[in-house]
């Protein structure tokens, strides 16, 4: 349980640090977009982590003030993960190349808000 719980405060200050990198960097957040299922190292390590946090939070949900919301979060996590796992590699890198072909650099900006809010809302609700 205390594992999990920290696993997911290590999770939000992540979303708050993607956030900093889409503001401050977004060149550099686009261009790591691109990677995501680059090579197949690339493509099962991402998903392998992703799942670490899907994993904390079904571990942490029944401690959790809303564990209805951190198990569904949890499972979306982890089901999306394997189902990225079980398509071709190629399309997962298609997909997050058409990604960042959308996001423009101002449009990561303008998205980086989103990120520190997922990530203090997780910190809140872990800590309080």
């Amino acid at each position: 349980m205390v594992i999990a719980k920290w696993t997911l405060i290590a999770f939000g200050i992540f979303f708050i640090g993607v956030a900093g990198l889409m503001f401050f960097n977004p060149k550099r957040a686009r261009s790591i977009l691109r990677k995501a299922g680059s090579t197949p190292f690339i493509h099962f390590a991402e998903l392998s982590l992703r799942m670490i946090p899907g994993i904390a939070f079904i571990v942490y949900a029944n401690s959790s003030n809303f564990p209805f919301v951190f198990n569904c979060i949890g499972w979306f996590i982890i089901i999306s993960s394997l189902i990225l796992m079980i398509i071709p590699r190629k399309m997962h890198h298609q997909f997050s190349n058409t990604a960042a072909d959308v996001l423009k650099p101002p449009y990561f900006q303008w998205l980086s808000p989103i990120s520190v809010l997922i990530g203090g809302i997780l910190l809140y609700h872990l800590i309080n």
